[in-house]
């Protein structure tokens, strides 16, 4: 039996969050305890993937953020305006609920996410992200991310690329 295509759409209060499990009990525990805070002070918004229009199957969170110039790979850098830093889009938070694992699902977010940012009138030189770990580091350099040399967990992809596909 095939479920139906998930929505996106932002967080709202009408969404049961308490029911989502992910690998990562931090990541939950943001869900519940933390996220509408983020929402309400501004400092992030939250999109989620919702299994038949109420359950969460995934989300991730966006928020506005920079980069030094000096961080970025020299190649990148020397294309850029000599600015200290550069606009970006944190994607700060990423987690797909258990039941839906190995599903495509967390791709697709990232997938969201950038697109969601490319197209955002604001302008934004890359999305970034800060991962956990090397494995999630790995999912995101399968998805064309880049490193910065001197801090391999916190990778970026230019929107522009993302505008050209």
């Amino acid at each position: 039996m095939s479920r139906a295509p998930l929505q996106l759409a932002p967080l709202d209060a009408a969404h049961d969050r308490a029911a989502f499990r992910s690998d990562s009990e931090p990541l939950n525990r943001y869900l519940r305890e933390q996220v509408t805070q983020d929402i309400r002070r501004r400092v992030a918004a939250c999109f989620v993937a919702l299994a038949d229009g109420e359950q969460i199957a995934g989300y991730y969170t966006l928020a506005s953020a920079s980069l030094l110039l000096a961080d970025l790979p020299a190649s990148t850098g020397k294309k850029l305006p000599r600015y200290p830093t550069v606009p970006a889009v944190r994607m700060g938070r990423l987690a797909v609920d258990r039941a839906f694992k190995g599903q495509g699902l967390g791709g697709a977010l990232l997938a969201d996410a950038l697109q969601r940012a490319a197209r955002s009138e604001i302008a934004a030189f890359a999305l970034m992200v800060d991962a956990k770990d090397e494995a999630a580091a790995a999912f995101y350099r399968h998805h064309g991310f880049i490193a910065l040399p001197d801090s391999p967990l916190t990778l970026f992809l230019p929107l522009a690329s993302v505008q050209r596909s």
